[in-house]
């Protein structure tokens, strides 16, 4: 959901403060040395996105992490037509049975969002989510629906290889709208890894609209400290826009 939004400075300085306090869809990771608690580590991606019908736009987003936290900030620009920042923070809770990731995110204009998602089991796991907002305008870079629950499993079924099937679906709005990812995982030595995430989705978006169907195919190549992700979406965010996706990154 998108329209014209005005900065709000309290909340984002609000949400800033929260953020830099010491004290969210969880998935299994392989096995590697645990690092100092207290050694922080950066990801900046840049990412376009060109629309079939729409002015097109770009995002810009910093993550940090030390330990089990992790903040980031994000910035969203159409030309002309909408702008957002935000920012967030989420924490990870590691216990015997697996995961739990509560998260909260706020965004100029007036958007708070909130989750709370959990792995359940180490080479074989569940997956569940929970997701709620307080429904002011929002872009959503997920490009799942927002309001919503998510169920799936995953599995590693080798020390390389890693798929997991998952389905977020709105239970609050009654959209029907629902998103039924397919992703596959190959990780390589020297801190590479492809990953390919196959999404077909459906449901009411825009009432002038009405329910629309799609499919969207993402590929991501991580090396070393930077990676490459390219996407093809169709009806991204329940609407009738097609759009593609190229991001750059790098991690220090």
């Amino acid at each position: 959901m998108k329209t014209t939004s005005r900065t709000e400075p309290r909340l984002v300085a609000l949400l800033a403060l929260l953020c830099l306090t010491p004290s969210c869809f969880a998935q299994a990771t392989s096995p590697e040395v645990q690092e100092p608690q207290d050694h922080w580590h950066f990801k900046v991606t840049p990412s376009y996105h060109q629309n079939k019908q729409e002015a097109n736009a770009t995002d810009v987003n910093v993550r940090a992490r030390v330990g089990k936290h992790v903040m980031w900030f994000g910035q969203y620009d159409q030309a002309d037509t909408f702008h957002q920042s935000r920012l967030g923070y989420e924490y990870t809770f590691t216990t015997p049975w697996g995961q739990l990731v509560p998260s909260l995110q706020g965004a100029s204009g007036g958007f708070v969002g909130r989750s709370l998602n959990a792995q359940w089991g180490q080479s074989t796991y569940l997956i569940a989510g929970w997701s709620r907002t307080n429904l002011r305008p929002y872009y959503n870079l997920n490009f799942d629906p927002n309001d919503a629950i998510t169920l799936g499993l995953g599995s590693w079924l080798s020390p390389e290889h890693q798929v997991s099937l998952w389905r977020t679906q709105d239970d609050r709005m009654h959209t029907g709208q629902q998103v039924t990812h397919l992703t596959w995982r190959y990780h390589l030595p020297d801190r590479k890894r492809l990953t390919l995430d196959v999404a077909s989705k459906s449901g009411r978006g825009d009432p002038d609209i009405g329910a629309v169907k799609g499919q969207s195919l993402g590929m991501t190549w991580d090396w070393s400290r930077y990676f490459v992700r390219m996407a093809w979406d169709q009806k991204v965010n329940f609407t009738d826009q097609d759009q593609k996706r190229v991001s750059l990154g790098w991690h220090y």
